[in-house]
């Protein structure tokens, strides 16, 4: 996971709960600086990170829990996971985090998947700056690919045998064959 910028984050992407009005939203915008984008860039093995932005409010629900709901928006720069060239990513994804004050972690070794993703326990701090960081990672493509480029097939078998194809391996695959007057193995 990225970390927040090196120089530490400012105090303006620091929000304590315990100072939030609890009868109206708190609104934010986080648009890090040149210096903090070409750090988060590295960090995340782009090429190029050349917007950020993170904005939203974090909502009072009840006493003591909030909810926030945010915008990212991102242009990143990738090279193509089949070609090596430069692919430009432009992202806009919401983003919603709940905050439970009467949250629980989970015991025991084996942990089901919570039916909430987005709920976690109240911090004493929200750092919106780690938030968009850790954001912006889980919305860059794994594998980004360039306009009309295409993985090609590998197609791997013994000499002097037909290789398997993805056709093949479909499930009616063998059924054709036989239609076909063809043994199911390629014979």
């Amino acid at each position: 996971m990225p970390q927040p910028p090196t120089n530490g984050p400012s105090a303006s992407s620091v929000l304590r709960f315990a100072d939030l009005s609890t009868r109206k939203p708190t609104r934010f915008e986080i648009v890090p600086e040149p210096a903090t984008l070409s750090a988060l860039a590295a960090d995340l093995e782009l090429s190029d990170l050349r917007k950020l932005r993170l904005a939203g409010a974090l909502h009072p629900e009840g006493k003591a829990d909030w909810r926030l709901e945010a915008t990212l928006g991102a242009t990143v720069v990738q090279p193509c996971s089949v070609t090596l060239t430069p692919v430009t990513t432009r992202i806009e994804e919401p983003v919603l985090r709940r905050y439970l004050a009467d949250w629980t972690d989970p015991d025991g070794s084996e942990v089901e998947m919570p039916e909430d993703e987005t709920a976690g326990p109240v911090p004493a701090t929200l750092d919106l700056a780690a938030l968009l960081a850790e954001e912006l990672a889980l919305a860059i493509p794994l594998y980004p690919r360039a306009e009309g480029v295409a993985l090609g097939a590998a197609v791997f078998t013994e000499p002097g045998k037909p290789a398997m194809t993805d056709d093949d391996a479909k499930p009616f695959a063998a059924l054709q064959q036989l239609r076909a007057g063809r043994k199911p193995d390629g014979g």
